[in-house]
C-alpha cells in the first residue's frame, strides 16, 4: 500500500509519462536522483526528447526553473551573477545569475569553456556560490539537470572527471519503443501538458523520509566489493572512490523509496551501478574497453548477499 510521498511520487511519473513517451525507466532514475539530492547528466543522440524530458520534471515541480543554454563564449559571470554599479546610490550591487534558481537545465553543458563549466562545480557540490569573498546559500532543492550529444565533438570540451564526480548520474534515453514513436508521429505530444505536483516542502519532505530508509550491513558489504571490484579491474586505470559508493547508497535510498520500501535491496544496488558508476571509470588507455562492459562483468562476478 502506497503512502502519501509514494502517491504523489506516482502522480508525477504519470503526467511525465503522458508527456514523453516511452521512457518510464529513465524517468524513473531521474526521480531517484531528485530524491537523493543529486543531479543528472543526460548524454545521448540529438531529438531523442533530453531537454522535453527535463522540462516537464521541472514543470511537475511548483519550483522556479531557469534553463541556461551553454555556448563557448558564455561567462561564468552568465551564470553565478556579478557585481552591477548602481547609478542611484554610487555603488556596486550583486546581481544573481541564473543559477540561483531551485531547477537549473544545463543545456548541451559540454558547449561551454571549461572555465565557465568550473562556475558549476560549487554549486552542485556544496548548493552555495563563493563571489568576492561572499558565500551565498542555494534553495536546499537546488537541482541540475544537464545535457550532451553524444555524437556531436566539433567545439566541445569535454567535461573533465571533477565536473563529471559532480552528477550522482549520467542517463541514456534510447529511441523510443515503436508504439511510443508512432504516438509521437501522429502529434501524441500536443496532448498533456505538465502541471505542478509537487511543492519545494513536500519534496524536501519525501528527502527526509528517503535519509531514513534502512541500509543493512550486507547490503552495504555488497557496494564496497563493487566499489573495490572496479579499482582492481585490469581495464580500468581508476576505480570508484569513495565518494562514489556513498553516492551509490544514496541512489539505491531514493529508489528503495520510490519502490514503496524502507530497506534497500541488493536489487536496487545493481539496477543503479551502470548510471552511477558509469561515469566515474577512467579505462585504461587504447584498451578499446567502455565503461558499460566492464560494469556488466563485474556484476557478473561480484555476487549479492542471499
Amino acid at each position: 500500500m502506497q503512502n502519501a510521498g509514494q502517491t504523489i511520487l506516482q502522480q508525477v511519473t504519470d503526467q511525465i509519462g503522458q508527456v514523453v513517451l516511452g521512457h518510464d525507466a529513465t524517468v524513473k532514475l531521474t526521480l531517484t536522483a531528485m530524491l537523493a539530492g543529486g543531479h543528472v547528466l543526460f548524454e545521448d543522440v540529438p531529438g531523442v526528447g533530453k531537454t522535453t524530458l527535463v522540462e516537464t520534471l521541472a514543470k511537475t515541480l511548483d519550483l522556479d526553473f531557469r534553463r541556461i543554454q551553454f555556448t563557448p563564449d558564455l561567462m561564468p559571470s552568465d551564470i553565478v551573477g556579478g557585481a552591477i554599479f548602481n547609478q542611484q546610490t554610487a555603488e556596486f550591487e550583486f546581481r544573481r545569475g541564473p543559477l540561483f534558481t531551485p531547477i537549473v537545465l544545463a543545456d548541451e553543458i559540454n558547449r561551454a569553456t571549461p572555465r565557465t563549466q568550473a562556475a558549476l562545480l560549487e554549486a552542485m557540490g556544496e548548493k552555495r556560490i563563493t563571489i568576492d569573498g561572499q558565500t551565498y546559500n542555494l534553495d536546499p532543492n537546488f537541482f541540475v539537470l544537464a545535457t550532451q550529444n553524444a555524437t556531436e565533438f566539433a567545439g566541445t570540451y569535454p567535461l573533465p572527471e571533477a565536473q563529471l564526480d559532480r552528477f550522482l548520474m549520467r542517463l541514456h534515453l534510447g529511441y523510443p519503443e515503436a508504439y511510443a514513436e508512432l504516438a509521437l508521429l501522429m502529434g501524441a505530444q500536443h496532448g498533456p501538458v505538465a502541471t505542478p505536483i509537487l511543492t519545494g516542502a513536500q519534496l524536501s519532505a519525501l528527502k527526509a523520509e528517503v535519509a531514513n530508509v534502512t541500509v543493512s550491513e550486507p547490503v552495504a558489504d555488497f557496494v564496497l566489493r563493487l566499489v573495490r571490484a572496479t579499482r582492481h579491474y585490469p581495464r580500468v586505470r581508476l576505480g570508484i572512490s569513495p565518494r562514489g559508493g556513498l553516492a551509490l547508497v544514496a541512489a539505491a535510498r531514493a529508489l528503495a523509496f520510490i519502490e514503496g520500501r524502507n530497506f534497500v535491496l541488493p536489487d536496487d544496488v545493481q539496477t543503479l551501478v551502470p548510471a552511477v558508476f558509469g561515469h566515474r571509470l577512467l579505462m585504461q588507455p587504447g584498451d578499446g574497453a567502455d565503461a558499460t562492459s566492464v560494469l556488466a562483468e563485474i556484476l557478473q562476478t561480484v555476487l549479492p548477499p542471499d
